[in-house]
């Protein structure tokens, strides 16, 4: 008569055992048992030094989202590779930029950041006092716009938000040039042998098709900026958020229907709600933050940890917030890029 309850008792247990075991399988480990924050060892090592950096909260929360996306993107070409699917080498090489591209961005890479003041780059004169984007022609225009009279106090907001991404945009840029840069000189000192030579040409190439086609999008976006501060914002607006505009832009130069635009449109509206939110989650993690250094300082230890779990909880959710963003941002990009070259080729 027990022995129904023994077996129901033996199948739970292994079904409790077999939960632990496949949790203790996907959650990555290393060597001495701690819980690794991602499953390749290079972006967990990045991730470490920037705890030790002190980046700030929101900062640290955006390094989150970009080594998560990485890490994706990388998963997803180690099986492309397995299957033979980047023979070329190209899609590996681009991993590897956007690599780069992290490093440089959050000063990881080992090399003091003058870029903002290089002369080869966009940007060539001396950083003055009350500069805003460290760009003088992006002074002027926040300038002529701050003064004209035509933005009400939301709109100013707004403007600022599409002045900073293209600043943001701009460091990009020259971030690329940079590793260009690197690895022409790399090429030109024979440091390397013929054969990867060749494959760094290949790379080269595609970087400065790259490069050719932000230094577009960079001269699309400013004179945006030009006609919005001289003009101010148009009334039929579609978006106000600056990655949702830079997608919308790029979408109605992709030579698609007025179907596929309507159903991107509203697509899009959607993305802005996303981005919009973990805007709003960001604010509330440097408030956290902010409020947490307060109650530290006061030495409060029950106060302590209350704040510091409440932060924990606040940071996660940006971060998961974030890399869902961005994700949701790439695939738009992706997409977009597809149907207008599919329409190119009809």
């Amino acid at each position: 008569m027990k022995l129904p309850c023994l077996v129901v008792a033996l199948c739970f247990g292994v079904g409790v055992m077999a939960g632990k075991y496949s949790r203790d399988v996907n959650e990555p480990k290393s060597s001495d048992g701690q819980k690794l924050e991602f499953r390749i060892a290079k972006l967990d090592q990045v991730w470490n030094k920037a705890n030790r950096m002190q980046l700030s909260p929101v900062r640290q929360s955006e390094l989150h989202s970009d080594l998560k996306i990485q890490e994706k993107d990388e998963l997803q070409w180690k099986k492309l590779k397995v299957e033979g699917l980047d023979e070329n080498g190209e899609k590996e090489a681009q991993l590897r930029r956007n690599f780069n591209v992290i490093l440089a961005k959050y000063g990881m890479d080992g090399k003091r950041d003058t870029r903002s003041l290089e002369s080869n780059h966009l940007k060539d004169h001396d950083i003055k006092e009350g500069d805003t984007f460290e760009d003088p022609r992006l002074d002027k225009l926040w300038n002529k716009a701050k003064t004209s009279g035509k933005f009400s106090s939301e709109e100013m907001m707004s403007l600022k938000r599409e002045f900073q991404h293209h600043k943001d945009k701009t460091h990009e840029y020259n971030i690329l040039m940079d590793t260009i840069s690197r690895t022409e000189e790399e090429i030109h000192k024979n440091e390397i042998s013929a054969l990867e030579g060749d494959t760094k040409e290949h790379v080269l190439h595609q970087k400065h098709s790259d490069l050719k086609q932000k230094m577009s999008n960079l001269n699309q976006g400013f004179e945006r900026l030009r006609k919005i501060s001289r003009e101010g914002f148009s009334t039929d607006s579609e978006f106000r958020e600056p990655r949702v505009i830079e997608l919308w832009e790029a979408a109605k130069r992709a030579n698609l229907s007025d179907n596929e635009l309507d159903s991107l449109k509203e697509e899009l509206r959607h993305f802005e709600t996303k981005v919009e939110k973990h805007s709003h989650y960001q604010e509330q993690l440097e408030l956290s933050h902010q409020k947490l250094q307060h109650v530290e300082s006061l030495g409060d230890k029950e106060h302590i940890k209350r704040n510091q779990e409440k932060y924990n909880t606040i940071a996660e959710k940006t971060r998961e917030m974030g890399y869902k963003m961005k994700k949701h941002m790439q695939d738009l990009s992706n997409k977009i890029s597809r149907e207008g070259l599919e329409h190119n080729e009809l």
